[in-house]
């Protein structure tokens, strides 16, 4: 497996740990450690493709922050989510350099 693979196969597993707590109440969890994470996660997936511009610019990192409120917990969660789905769907179909 390679590091893309690897990398790939983290970020569904941060989303499974996502699901599972989010899961287990209104609110009682903090978003902190699932946008640390992904932060560190999305600093890699940069280091493999680090060659030139490309559609990986179009991610920023997600600020650390813990909303007291539980619909705004559940919003930066999906925000979260939405995140990692993206990063997913282009690590997967990335080819490398192309000319288009």
């Amino acid at each position: 497996m390679d590091a893309r693979e690897t990398l790939v196969q983290m970020l569904r597993q941060l989303l499974k740990e996502m699901e599972i707590v989010s899961s287990q109440g209104s609110g009682y969890y903090t978003c902190v450690p699932f946008a640390r994470r992904y932060n560190k996660l999305l600093d890699q997936a940069r280091r493999l493709h680090d060659k030139k511009p490309s559609l990986l610019d179009t991610f920023d990192t997600i600020e650390e922050s813990d909303p007291k409120d539980p619909s705004d917990k559940s919003k930066a969660l999906l925000g979260i989510r939405v995140e990692i789905s993206q990063l997913i769907t282009f690590l997967e179909c990335y080819k490398g350099d192309t000319d288009q």
